[in-house]
């Protein structure tokens, strides 16, 4: 065993815990979705969309009540999510660059920025993941699941109905009413970016797992 192996900082519970986050995170948006369903199924009351505008909102139905905590539940979950996954992904990276002894391409600062800065968003945090894997197993393809991940991620990130919307809850309600299958869509597209991270993840650690010996 190489001194570069011993050094491999351990991964196996970072990503399991990553891991089980993101399919946390991916049942809680299918849960999202089931309701703007139920709700759509309901129809819109005799008195109108929950914001009436002007500062005025009427009373909310119970199926209107859940959908706001499924939603507030559901923030919760993705911020756990996050945390987890970016944990996970520091020390895959930092693994990644003692086997290879190599710099990264990327500088540190965007493992968070790369997420959130426009237009890099939509590269750099595959580019990552991707780098961790060839690094971390350069004898092997990358997985095809990669790819997969990130192109659900992307059209949940610019469909205007996922991760990325101004709506209130109440105007989402509102949408579900009056179109509801543009927002299911966003969100099983969603929860399939978060099935196919968490496969992403279990790859990325058990090649660092099997490198460490």
């Amino acid at each position: 065993m190489s001194e570069d192996i011993v050094a491999l900082s351990p991964v196996r519970a970072a990503g399991a815990v990553a891991s089980s986050a993101l399919l946390l995170a991916g049942a809680a948006w299918a849960v999202r979705a089931g309701w703007e369903l139920r709700l759509a199924g309901a129809g819109e009351p005799a008195g109108g969309p929950p914001d009436q505008g002007d500062g005025r909102h009427r009373a909310l139905t119970s199926l209107e009540n859940g959908y706001h905590l499924v939603s507030s539940a559901g923030g919760v979950v993705t911020a756990v999510c996050v945390i987890a996954f970016l944990v996970w992904l520091g020390r895959v990276r930092g693994n990644a660059r003692v086997v290879s002894g190599q710099a990264p391409r990327y500088n540190g600062f965007w493992v968070l920025l790369g997420w959130v800065i426009p237009i890099a968003n939509l590269w750099i945090p595959r580019g990552i993941v991707a780098d961790v894997y060839r690094d971390s197993a350069p004898e092997r393809r990358l997985p095809r699941v990669v790819n997969v991940w990130w192109g659900l991620w992307l059209v949940g990130l610019l469909s205007g109905t996922g991760l990325v919307y101004s709506d209130s809850t109440d105007e989402l309600i509102a949408r579900a009413y009056d179109n509801v299958w543009p927002l299911v869509l966003s969100d099983l597209a969603l929860v399939g970016a978060a099935v196919a991270g968490a496969t992403v993840v279990r790859a990325v650690t058990r090649v660092q797992v099997e490198r460490a010996g």
